[in-house]
């Protein structure tokens, strides 16, 4: 999203060593009212300007549902593209967010050269050799710091990663909820710790540059009827989906549900991260939520604030 896009604050208690009534107050300008009455086509064509920050997978999913709900063929996308934009976030977050946050040095220069040279015709190769050169080795310093001293998890050898399964695309499911034939929206699945956020953010990177490699399709599907129409795509932060419902023509009404939405609706993802973690000081509480909020990284500003109880 765009810098205007609005403020997350989270607020939490230090107390017995662990972090205790979490708040989470997401607030976003409604922008997605300015599509009322407007022509599908034109809401297409507006969505990348409007939402700046994966803007390539902000319009596929556009698309993919203005599509659905109209019954027209599929648009083809630029896969390349889009696997790029997940690219750029992704390696900005490893190589620039993470380090500082665990107390590393950033790969500033290495991330720099990397976004000068990505749209070239060496993209690939130059990919590839930041993967080989800063961000193996870097991802290997944070998953030390990362591991749980309090068992016996010892950082693996990320060559031998195990890549999981990317969370599937389900717009039908979306669709039931977006028409009202279902209760509850869809939930995406939430990580289990702060070091599986990173460990699942450094396989998508690698899949993702697989993918680039192999040119394959990038994930984007839709489902749709009767002027009801659902999109949804993959960025770096999870399942993207746009919904839209076309009266005559225009547009009568229209979602986007970005995974930061979801996740920070309410308290109980960053509840389930930092639920059983302790602490030895205010200072390292305050640390251990910032690590806790990149892991679920928010689309906007954020403010984050711990007082000791």
């Amino acid at each position: 999203m765009t810098t205007s896009a609005g403020l997350l604050t989270v607020k939490a208690r230090f107390k017995a060593r662990g972090l205790h009534d979490i708040r989470v107050d997401l607030k976003r300008p409604s922008v997605t009212r300015l599509f009322i009455g407007q022509l599908p086509d034109v809401v297409t064509k507006t969505v990348p300007y409007l939402f700046t920050l994966c803007s390539h997978a902000q319009r596929a999913a556009a698309e993919a549902a203005v599509t659905a709900a109209q019954d027209e063929a599929p648009r083809v996308f630029d896969s390349a593209e889009l696997w790029l934009e997940v690219l750029h976030e992704n390696l900005w977050r490893l190589l620039l967010d993470w380090p500082p946050a665990l107390g590393l040095r950033p790969e500033k220069d290495a991330f720099i050269a990397w976004r000068n040279a990505r749209q070239g015709g060496d993209c690939l190769a130059v990919t590839q050799n930041l993967l080989h050169q800063s961000l193996r080795p870097i991802a290997e310093k944070c998953l030390e710091m990362l591991v749980d001293r309090s068992t016996d998890e010892v950082a693996p050898d990320d060559g031998e990663l195990e890549i999981p399964a990317a969370p599937l695309l389900a717009p039908e499911a979306w669709l039931e909820y977006w028409q009202g034939t279902a209760a509850q929206m869809p939930a995406l699945p939430v990580p289990t710790s702060i070091r599986s956020a990173f460990l699942a953010r450094l396989a998508e990177t690698l899949a993702a540059v697989d993918a680039l490699a192999s040119r394959a399709p990038f994930p984007v599907a839709g489902a749709g009827e009767g002027g009801w129409g659902v999109g949804q795509t993959m960025t770096a932060r999870g399942v993207l989906t746009h919904a839209v419902h076309v009266v005559e023509g225009a547009v009568a009404n229209y979602r986007v549900q970005a995974p930061t939405d979801s996740y920070f609706a309410d308290a109980t993802a960053l509840s389930s991260l930092l639920g059983n973690l302790q602490f030895a000081s205010l200072d390292q509480a305050r640390r251990g939520l910032n690590r806790a909020i990149l892991a679920l990284d928010p689309c906007l500003p954020y403010v984050a604030e711990v007082v000791d109880a």
